[in-house]
């Protein structure tokens, strides 16, 4: 399980420049959320494998955050070039919102609900006419 976990972050923390080679930032943003939706999905389903392993100290202390972060700014940096995302957004403040999506619903979630809810992030990423 460990070694699936981190091969997992690997994939979504990397991802992010060949999805702007496929794909307009907006809409490689978009992809990448669905992507780092299901990595937290298979997380919760390892939790407590993960914890064991975190607590033997097999896997190391995490820098998944970091390495999440790093990869939005990837992102929204291309969509600030292009004008489709907003110049002024900190990538940190998107990962909390990510973090608040996932964690809100974690207890009931559907898919299509956290589309939604991904769809509105989006949507507040972009710049506002007239700016």
């Amino acid at each position: 399980m460990e070694a699936v976990y981190a091969a997992e972050l690997d994939a979504i923390t990397t991802s992010a420049p060949a999805l702007l080679e496929q794909f307009p930032p907006e809409i490689a943003l978009r992809a990448w959320m669905d992507r780092y939706a299901a990595f937290i999905a298979m997380k919760r389903g390892m939790a407590d494998a993960l914890r064991a392993g975190h607590a033997s100290g097999r896997i190391p202390t995490s820098t998944t955050r970091e390495r999440i972060t790093a990869a939005i700014m990837t992102i929204l940096a291309r969509g600030a070039d292009t004008g489709s995302l907003r110049a002024d957004v900190d990538p940190h403040d998107v990962a909390t919102m990510l973090v608040g999506i996932f964690l809100a619903t974690a207890a009931y979630d559907t898919h299509e609900q956290t589309g939604r809810l991904l769809d509105l992030l989006i949507d507040a990423l972009r710049p506002k006419p007239g700016r």
